[in-house]
């Protein structure tokens, strides 16, 4: 079953905006052609300024797993992080089919 991934940057200073932009178009062009990718969407945060949230579905966990953990990715990931001066935050999310809750 496909996942997606929610992926959280936030910065305080305006003039990081403009060097994360294009590291963040980068990862998300890279990311496209990585087997097991399906879509992906990034959003600017209107009402909390300083935040970006990009929303990518794959289809699986190992494949999100795999190009998380690629050597491409972790390198732009690394200039991102600096950038900011704090860890990027990564959340999975399965689909709830139907609406159906998982037993527990």
């Amino acid at each position: 079953m496909a996942i997606s991934v929610i992926i959280q940057r936030r910065f305080n200073e305006t003039e990081k905006a403009a060097k994360l932009s294009p590291l963040i178009v980068k990862l998300r062009s890279l990311a496209t052609s990585q087997p097991g990718y399906i879509t992906g969407k990034t959003f600017r945060c209107l009402d909390c300024d300083g935040e970006y949230l990009v929303i990518s579905t794959w289809r699986s966990v190992d494949d999100w797993n795999r190009w998380r953990d690629s050597d491409q990715r972790l390198a732009l990931q690394k200039e991102i992080d600096d950038l900011l001066g704090e860890s990027t935050q990564y959340r999975i999310y399965e689909p709830l089919v139907g609406g159906i809750l998982p037993q527990f």
